[in-house]
């Protein structure tokens, strides 16, 4: 499906309420069905991707059932059966990556397999140390399908040279059934979600800066609330920032500090948005957020703020176009390995709307504040991120703008056209 984007002429205003994280629902789902009993979760996500993971693990022996639209109860025997079909991934990284550590230390073979995006994507990361741990997986040159044999694991001491929360979620779940102690370093601080869930499941867990530690445990069945993403709030925030006479309220975004490197580019910036009723959430924080327009300024982003914002940086990308000056983003070549190369994608696209934006081995640098053109058709690259972005992008260009393969963004945020019409007035 294409989109036609026209730009916003009144300002954005009102208030949404942002849905649920799908990191955080991923999790939910793959932990609860390690824990014998009854569990709800509320504010489930159900985004295609999410789905995929609770179709999966059903195929692996749990039973669910939706008590409203968002609330769903989940019941485990507390071990994984195997299944009688190959388990689908769809489009979904996270189900395939996290999953793998959860098999390979079970009683039975699985295969694991992914739509034909997630089937070039590369899965060496999670099988190399899966390996050491004692896992039996074999591939397509470290792509799927993935055939994880059953296997004894052991504890291993890895320290990884990326900062990766879907490698380290992979590593920490699979010391959930390895004898000794799995020890997993990582040169900067990823999105923490698996650790404070497997805490709050009472996991045998603790961490020391970048370094995390987990025994084999039990756990235990609990009710999750999931908070919402902002990830997706992401977009909002940007449009909010950047379409002139612009007042919104965002409710429920989650305020994890691994996850809120965004933030902190935006003040960096002097963007204005404001924290408002920041409060706990099953382990996890969360707060109300007041964005209006800004008049942005350049920044430099590398380092140890880039894995809390890798999801983040196509819409950061349109952001700096409306920045004064010039924005160097570095340290990102993971962006590559995404559901499409993203640097190459966004550069591409926003180059197409008149932006002054230049392509890096690890990142791109931008020159604003400038005009968008719009007046041409654009590739979403059957990326949801990059649709996203692209949508926002088009909310102030001077002529209307086609993405092509909108309906790429039901993968993670359905309701996304929905909740920015409601702005949009």
């Amino acid at each position: 499906m294409d989109k036609i984007v026209e730009k916003n002429k009144n300002g954005l205003h009102g208030q949404i309420v942002i849905p649920s994280d799908k990191s955080i629902s991923h999790r939910a789902v793959m932990m609860l069905s390690l824990a014998k009993g009854k569990s709800k979760i509320n504010n489930f996500s159900k985004c295609a991707d999410c789905n995929s993971t609770l179709n999966l693990f059903k195929n692996l022996g749990i039973s669910y059932e939706y008590l409203s639209d968002d609330t769903l109860v989940l019941i485990s025997s507390g071990k994984l059966h195997k299944s009688s079909v190959e388990l689908d991934c769809g489009n979904s990284g996270t189900t395939m990556r996290l999953t793998s550590g959860i098999l390979a230390g079970q009683t039975f073979d699985s295969v694991l397999i992914g739509d034909n995006v997630l089937s070039k994507r590369p899965m060496k990361r999670v099988i190399e140390p899966l390996s050491l741990m004692g896992a039996n997986i074999e591939s397509d040159n470290y792509t799927a399908p993935l055939k994880i044999h059953s296997s004894n694991l052991h504890g291993i001491d890895y320290s990884s040279k990326l900062a990766s929360a879907q490698v380290k979620s992979c590593i920490l779940l699979a010391g959930l059934f390895a004898e000794g102690i799995t020890k997993y370093t990582e040169p900067y601080k990823s999105r923490n979600h698996t650790e404070l869930m497997l805490e709050y499941l009472g996991a045998s867990i603790s961490n020391n800066e970048n370094t995390t530690k987990i025994e084999k445990s039990v756990l235990e069945p609990k009710d999750i609330n999931v908070v919402g993403d902002i990830s997706s709030a992401a977009f909002f925030i940007a449009a909010g920032l950047i379409v002139p006479n612009s007042d919104i309220i965002i409710k429920n975004v989650g305020l994890n500090p691994t996850r809120t490197g965004l933030l902190d580019v935006v003040k960096m910036m002097n963007g204005n948005v404001e924290i408002l009723d920041k409060r706990i959430i099953s382990n996890e924080p969360v707060g109300d957020l007041r964005i209006k327009t800004s008049d942005l300024s350049a920044c430099v982003i590398s380092g140890d703020i880039i894995p809390r914002l890798i999801d983040e940086l196509p819409i950061i990308a349109v952001l700096a176009t409306q920045a004064k000056g010039t924005t160097v983003i570095k340290d990102a070549q993971d962006l590559r390995n995404k559901e499409t190369d993203r640097i190459k994608a966004i550069v591409s696209e926003l180059r197409k709307l008149h932006a002054d934006i230049e392509e890096t081995p690890d990142g791109f640098i931008i020159n604003g504040k400038t005009v968008l053109n719009g007046d041409c058709e654009l590739s979403s690259f059957k990326d949801h991120r990059m649709a996203m972005s692209l949508y926002v992008a088009g909310l102030i260009c001077k002529h209307n703008i086609v993405i092509k393969d909108f309906d790429w963004v039901r993968i993670s945020f359905p309701e996304f056209e929905k909740m920015m019409y409601s702005l949009n007035k």
